[in-house]
């Protein structure tokens, strides 16, 4: 406890990669969790997951509970005495099926918390470890739902959508959502134009998820956004700067439909030209890759256009961290990206302006901490991101 502040860590990590390799990066990932809640020594720990069980969450969805038990059941957690815990892991429901887990931890310390019931709209103090499993049906201190099928026709429909908890500390209430947007299927179209259709797919899937929680079915609170909301930079306006002293060249199939975009440098002196630049649907290629890690990608920021729509109701910390994704799934590459998609900031941790008043600022000192977690290690093709702040609450 910090005067009439509570310390907070919140964390958002997609954990599709942990379950597609079983065992690989598990023990590494745990410890930089848990060396950061160590390190930060927070009160209140919210742990957004998307991608629960991976790709193959037939297969691997038994995992996932264990992976959330030794979270749970860890050293470093012992000193936090209650627990809400909600994985939506019942893939047999496909109609509501979104693989997003939260996991909500808080320390001994802190004696003033309620959460909110959604069935009798009133907050109930927490006690105990609660954990819930399934479909989520018929648990009411959760609200879940998955994106309607007919938002996007033209798009095959996927598990996406969002998962919302609603909390008082000593007295100040918020909400936290997790969130998992659409990614770009293929990198050809997301270069067709600017902002890529995408874009606007996400845009309208965002706006959706903060209407529904600002919506008059409850009083509206302050809220943290926070999950894989996919977002990438603005790839027509990026890939046009990276190869303006480049040859570009279309390369066509039989059908005449583009299928790669090779840039070439033409100041190149050697007998073969020099690719700087290559886009396939599911392959992005830079030479350079040194532009996505330098100064922590500063110089590509520019190119994050997608949070813009939205600073009527949400702002964010700055960024000083690299492009959270697509980094290399091998353990011994830790810093490096696939060549698979353009380097973007996917992983975010947004605001409404009420939930940017009710974090407290110390002068001159940087008492907010908004980075990723491992970044020197790997956590998969996500690097989690997290925000470490202290909380204004009234009273004990």
């Amino acid at each position: 406890m910090m005067g009439t502040h509570t310390a907070v860590l919140l964390v958002t990590a997609n954990v599709g990669s942990l379950f597609d390799h079983v065992g690989e990066i598990e023990n590494q990932w745990l410890r930089e969790l848990l060396t950061t809640v160590q390190a930060h020594k927070p009160r209140f720990v919210a742990l957004h997951f998307q991608e629960v069980g991976g790709k193959d969450y037939m297969i691997n969805m038994s995992h996932a509970e264990n992976f959330l038990w030794k979270i749970e059941s860890s050293e470093e957690m012992r000193d936090f005495d209650r627990a809400c815990i909600y994985m939506d892991n019942n893939f047999k429901a496909a109609d509501s099926f979104t693989a997003l887990g939260s996991m909500y931890f808080i320390h001994k310390s802190l004696k003033n918390i309620h959460q909110y019931d959604f069935s009798v709209k009133d907050f109930k103090a927490v006690s105990g470890h609660n954990k819930y499993v399934g479909t989520l049906d018929g648990v009411t201190t959760v609200e879940k739902e998955k994106f309607p099928k007919n938002f996007w026709p033209d798009f095959k429909w996927s598990r996406k959508g969002y998962m919302r908890t609603r909390w008082i500390i000593h007295n100040q209430g918020f909400d936290l959502v997790n969130v998992h947007l659409f990614h770009d299927a293929s990198n050809l179209i997301a270069c067709n134009e600017s902002p890529s259709i995408y874009s606007g797919n996400r845009k309208k899937a965002l706006r959706y998820v903060i209407n529904r929680i600002s919506d008059s079915s409850y009083i509206p609170l302050p809220f943290f956004l926070f999950g894989d909301f996919n977002f990438r930079l603005d790839t027509l306006s990026l890939v046009q700067n990276l190869s303006r002293s480049a040859d570009i060249q279309m390369v066509k199939d039989s059908s005449n439909e583009v299928e790669k975009i090779i840039c070439e440098d033409k100041d190149n002196d050697h007998k073969v030209p020099k690719v700087l630049l290559h886009i396939e649907t599911k392959h992005f290629a830079y030479l350079n890759q040194a532009i996505f890690r330098d100064d922590n990608g500063r110089a590509l920021l520019k190119y994050d256009k997608e949070v813009a729509a939205f600073h009527d109701v949400i702002t964010e910390e700055e960024i000083t961290f690299p492009p959270s994704y697509p980094y290399s799934e091998d353990y011994t590459k830790p810093i490096q990206y696939m060549n698979t998609r353009c380097p973007s900031w996917c992983d975010r941790i947004l605001m409404s302006h009420s939930a940017r008043l009710i974090i407290h600022r110390e002068e001159g000192e940087s008492s907010v901490v908004y980075n990723t977690l491992g970044p020197t290690v790997c956590m998969g093709d996500h690097k989690p991101v997290f925000l470490f702040f202290a909380l204004k609450t009234n009273g004990h």
